[in-house]
């Protein structure tokens, strides 16, 4: 069993997108970040739905394939649930529609107190208050033998990479420059001495770097 952080970060070190608004919640750029992983076949059946085999293959694919294998249960922050959207509203079920792409229980980490949400596909959204080590032990407890993944936003990524609670860290490194937004590194000063460091370039051009225990 393994904490897994997989994300998608700029050259300069993005992971969230500046300004984020009603209309681009991840962040004007967001979509620059994450524009290759987005038109893989994974990520287009996985989340889209889409089922005619479109979408890239190759070595991006590949990785996207590996974000959704052997997972057993996630934690991710309350932006990424969607929380500050409707904060007030108890029926609320996040923004992910009725079918959201986790199909394990999800940790969410909030000062909220909500009951659970239960999905059809496996989804199980369950709240809590407590520190990111208390929410990743949690997330392994209902994982099993399976692995756990800190999925995110990036304040989440970095609480648990501060607590040195992440045995495999992957970025996706796009080659844009954003120049703005919350930067994955800042304060990680040898984060790459705790891990064996890897990369590997896809035909898009983008950089699959892996810190692994």
């Amino acid at each position: 069993m393994a904490v897994r952080v997989d994300l998608n970060i700029s050259l300069d070190g993005v992971a969230a997108p500046a300004d984020p608004s009603p209309e681009n919640p991840m962040g004007e750029d967001w979509g620059r970040l994450v524009a290759d992983y987005m038109a893989t076949r994974t990520f287009r059946e996985r989340v889209f739905g889409d089922t005619t085999g479109a979408g890239t293959t190759g070595v991006d694919d590949r990785y996207a394939a590996a974000y959704f294998e052997g997972v057993g249960a996630e934690v991710i922050g309350a932006a990424m649930f969607g929380l500050h959207s409707f904060p007030d509203d108890p029926d609320w079920r996040g923004w992910w529609g009725d079918e959201p792409p986790f199909r394990v229980p999800v940790i969410v980490l909030t000062h909220r107190e909500r009951a659970p949400i239960e999905f059809d596909n496996g989804t199980r959204f369950e709240f809590s208050s407590k520190s990111i080590t208390d929410a990743v032990a949690r997330a392994q407890s209902l994982a099993g033998d399976a692995d756990v993944r800190v999925g995110g936003g990036l304040s989440t990524v970095r609480a648990a990479l501060e607590a040195d609670l992440v045995d495999r860290l992957h970025v996706a490194v796009r080659p844009v420059i954003l120049g703005r937004g919350g930067r994955l590194w800042d304060d990680l000063r040898g984060l790459d001495t705790r891990y064996t460091v890897t990369s590997e370039v896809a035909e898009s051009g983008v950089v699959h770097v892996t810190f692994a225990r």
